[in-house]
């Protein structure tokens, strides 16, 4: 890490592009997550208040529950429409231009939300949070394909490490300014909804000067000259023609790829355990209840006895777990494996999830019981960050080989928003009345996940996407096992015998 930190001195520009990249990127993903949770009280007074006015109706509490979930969920849908719009769109206009553009549509959303108490409109809400989630959903795509085609070879596990540290760094904005004494107040709650316009403007003022991805240059455009422009502007005046060549040799051999259907990904029984894996692992991501911790914050801690001033606190505090846990994962990911860190992170949520249902069920028999609870969440949130999250995030581009790689990005992408859609919906269902047994749910999600990774996925340390098939063969066809176990057995029978005759 040190290294790194070091090498990243000599590319001023790639630190640069880094920051501004990701102001637009995935920060917007963790800040549309957070940042909806702390006026949750002040919008259901804005959706009963505006059936009142125009219809004489008083909602009832699941009504009321049902329209904040909606809002909250429309997210989801506006972030699967989203990256679905972000493949054509990196392709067409490049990475940098699409983060660009992307930016109006954050802008747009951001002025309906602002907009919506003073107009007695919460179907404005909705709107606006659909297209933060388009926002975001283009955002994710375009962000990491610009800054990791940007950086030199050397510093990309430093750029991915920033890619999922955005997201921690938006969410723990989100709460931030969710605070009393910021925005989360009855009178500034609209302009907290509205704060995201911020982060896009001034992605709009500071992308244009730095250049386009020297890799969509060269290979999407067949600018070389362009491409050596821009390689210079960020990595300095040296001589480049070594990573150009390259680049070069890449797209010479991609032309004798072919790009697999995403109903060719499933056709394809090579590779059924690698979608096994990415769909089981990608849905846990959604149901381990990490996102619905965060969108439902407030609930939870209520749920778990936390004094009502003290909530904004307690939710700060979780971003704050979530940044340490995402330094701590880049520094034993390439020591531990993934693998191990997958299971270790399955495991030990697990033994939480009992501990804190145990905790939630006691609460009224003893005050300390719900501040025991609460670091249980933290605990929660920690172990799950430092394990399962920056494991699982790139694992579509480490399992799959280049033919199916953009499709199994898709079919992830599309189980990233909708398990999402599907934990924004009902996590309040779940808490309203399953009450301290809710996070049982999650339990069996991790408990499950973990036995899966264990029993049916190879190791990945250190190995090509050709490897990892390799082992995903071997491991899950018994005739090939017992082949390899016999040519390995018989090497050392062979030993014996000579060993024994002479």
């Amino acid at each position: 890490m040190l290294q790194d930190l070091i090498l990243l001195k000599e590319f001023p520009f790639v630190v640069l592009a880094i920051f501004v990249s990701a102001i637009g990127g995935t920060f917007q993903y963790g800040l549309g997550i957070s940042g909806v949770t702390p006026p949750s009280v002040y919008i259901k007074d804005l959706v009963n208040q505006t059936c009142i006015q125009r219809y004489d109706v008083y909602l009832q509490q699941w009504q009321l529950s049902l329209i904040w979930s909606f809002i909250v969920s429309i997210y989801a849908i506006g972030g699967l429409l989203g990256s679905i719009l972000a493949v054509p769109c990196v392709s067409k206009v490049g990475r940098r231009n699409c983060l660009i553009l992307n930016n109006f549509v954050a802008i747009a959303g951001a002025v309906l939300l602002i907009s919506s108490r003073t107009a007695s409109s919460f179907e404005m809400l909705f709107v606006g949070r659909f297209l933060y989630g388009v926002n975001a959903g283009i955002g994710l795509s375009a962000h990491l394909l610009y800054i990791t085609e940007c950086a030199p070879k050397m510093l990309k596990g430093m750029v991915g490490v920033t890619i999922a540290t955005a997201v921690t760094v938006g969410r723990f904005t989100g709460q931030l300014l969710g605070l009393r004494e910021l925005l989360g107040t009855e009178d500034r709650w609209p302009w907290l909804l509205g704060f995201n316009a911020f982060f896009a403007l001034l992605q709009l003022i500071t992308l244009p000067f730095l250049p386009e991805s020297p890799k969509f240059l060269l290979l999407n455009r067949g600018d070389r000259q362009a491409c050596e422009k821009a390689l210079l502007r960020l990595w300095g005046n040296k001589d480049h023609s070594t990573e150009v060549e390259e680049i070069l040799k890449e797209k010479m051999a991609l032309q004798n790829v072919r790009s697999r259907s995403v109903m060719e990904l499933f056709r394809e029984k090579s590779v059924r355990w690698q979608l096994a894996t990415a769909s089981i692992t990608y849905f846990s991501l959604q149901l381990s209840g990490m996102n619905a911790v965060y969108f439902y914050s407030y609930d939870v801690f209520r749920a778990a006895g936390i004094p009502e001033n003290q909530i904004p606190y307690a939710s700060l505090g979780m971003g704050t777990c979530e940044m340490l846990s995402s330094v701590l994962c880049f520094l034993i990911i390439q020591k531990m494996g993934k693998k191990v860190l997958l299971l270790a992170g399955y495991a030990t949520t697990s033994v939480i999830f009992i501990i804190l249902t145990i905790t939630l069920y006691f609460q009224h028999y003893a005050i300390w019981l719900s501040y025991c609870s609460m670091v249980l969440i933290f605990a929660f949130l920690f172990t799950y960050s430092a394990g399962p999250t920056g494991v699982i995030a790139p694992l579509p581009s480490l399992i799959f080989t280049q033919a199916f790689k953009a499709s199994a990005t898709a079919v992830c992408a599309a189980i990233n928003w909708l398990g999402l859609f599907i934990v924004g919906m009902l996590f309040p269902v779940l808490v309203e009345n399953l009450q301290s047994f809710c996070f049982l749910i999650f339990l069996s999600v991790c408990v499950g996940s973990g036995l899966f990774v264990y029993f049916s996925v190879p190791e990945m340390r250190n190995k090509t996407a050709l490897e990892i098939a390799a082992d995903f063969d071997l491991m899950h066809n018994k005739s090939r096992r017992s082949n390899v176990e016999n040519r390995e057995e018989q090497p050392s029978n062979v030993s014996s015998i000579y060993s024994t005759k002479f």
